[in-house]
């Protein structure tokens, strides 16, 4: 068994050294691959290095995929800006269940990469150039925890899944998929929850591709308003269609409102529209009518294409904590226009309740196991 290290061995030789020597002091065998660019030293244009960085990442990955099952038990990878995002591109490639752990400066926001991984970060601080006290306490941490997880017990092949309830949720709709979670595990469900807020909805859909979910309550489609009309989000194209071959059940919740960042940062015209602060780092901005009806038209394009039984629910009491009466954000019409857009294209249910009623948990739970006994 056996680490495989990736690292740009033209610029960081000697961290890349320090941390072998680290491994092979807690008895763990470490092999290479190196992901440099391999310039020779010569200064690329901007496209020149782009080109590069892909084809150093291509080139790896092909390495990898030419000695698979050879024993490789994990892998870490050093990077600075460069070489980091070198280094993500090939783990994120790797099965989700091979442990990982990227040991990087980050220059850059990594969620949009790793939202869909499982990838362990170890910031440096100081910049990887050359061994200081800081860079050797960063390599010794990674060393720890690579030789942690080597030595612990771990699947050598796929990870055995046990599949579960797959269900979104937000804050502004954590009592409702709070109370689902309570039904479903009383009757001896599993449940995975994934946060909607433009990053947890790469996982939801990537796990439900790869089997980890038996059903689905998509409590919390917010992510229609991130893909489609604005606020942070990662590349997640099978968000709404991933899980199309399993049993589903989808809800409206925090699809009335766009994410954005701290109130000093929100850009008109969005400031000028009824908003309030989540918190101090996240603005939510209500949606305008033309905004839902694209946002319902997206999704009702995507459950038609679900080969499984798929019910709709849609709560017009409120589809968010502030969308209620003297909330924030209230508008009943964006509901009426959610709702009836969407049922242009599928049937739906309307509740009299808000979204974080238990009664709506209640009627969601109920639907998924009646939908899995068809």
């Amino acid at each position: 068994m056996s680490v495989l290290l990736l690292a740009t061995f033209d610029t960081k030789q000697e961290e890349a050294d320090y941390l072998i020597a680290a491994l092979s002091a807690q008895g763990v065998a470490v092999e290479t691959c190196d992901i440099s660019l391999q310039a020779g030293g010569a200064q690329w244009s901007p496209e020149d290095k782009m080109a590069g960085m892909a084809h150093a990442t291509q080139r790896a990955i092909a390495e990898i995929s030419a000695f698979e099952g050879q024993g490789r038990r994990m892998v870490v990878a050093i990077g600075g800006g460069t070489g980091g995002q070198i280094a993500l591109q090939v783990l994120q490639s790797l099965p989700v269940a091979m442990p990982k752990v990227l040991v990087t400066t980050l220059p850059f926001d990594p969620r949009y990469i790793i939202a869909d991984n499982r990838i362990v970060l170890v910031p440096t601080i100081a910049d990887l150039c050359g061994l200081n006290a800081t860079t050797r306490a960063a390599l010794d941490q990674a060393a720890a925890i690579t030789g942690g997880l080597f030595h612990s017990t771990l699947p050598t092949g796929p990870a055995a899944l046990t599949p579960s309830v797959g269900v979104t949720s937000l804050g502004v709709t954590g009592p409702g998929t709070d109370a689902v979670c309570e039904r479903l595990r009383d009757r001896d469900h599993e449940v995975t929850v994934f946060h909607a807020n433009g990053f947890g909805g790469a996982a939801f859909a990537r796990w439900a591709a790869i089997g980890a979910f038996k059903s689905v309550i998509d409590y919390t489609p917010h992510e229609l308003t991130r893909c489609y009309i604005a606020g942070l989000n990662a590349d997640m194209p099978g968000r709404f269609t991933a899980m199309g071959h399993l049993p589903r059940v989808v809800l409206s919740g925090g699809v009335n409102f766009i994410g954005l960042g701290a109130p000093a940062l929100v850009p008109e015209p969005y400031a000028s529209r009824p908003h309030y602060s989540h918190s101090p780092l996240f603005t939510h901005v209500q949606c305008t009518e033309e905004e839902v009806v694209i946002c319902a038209n997206i999704l009702g394009a995507a459950l038609k294409e679900a080969t499984a039984p798929v019910r709709v629910l849609i709560p017009m009491g409120g589809f968010s904590s502030e969308d209620r009466p003297g909330g924030a954000i209230e508008n009943p019409a964006l509901r009426v226009a959610f709702a009836d857009t969407l049922e242009a294209h599928i049937p739906l249910t309307r509740l009299d309740g808000h979204i974080n009623d238990r009664a709506t948990a209640h009627a969601a739970a109920d639907a998924l196991d009646a939908l899995t006994k068809e």
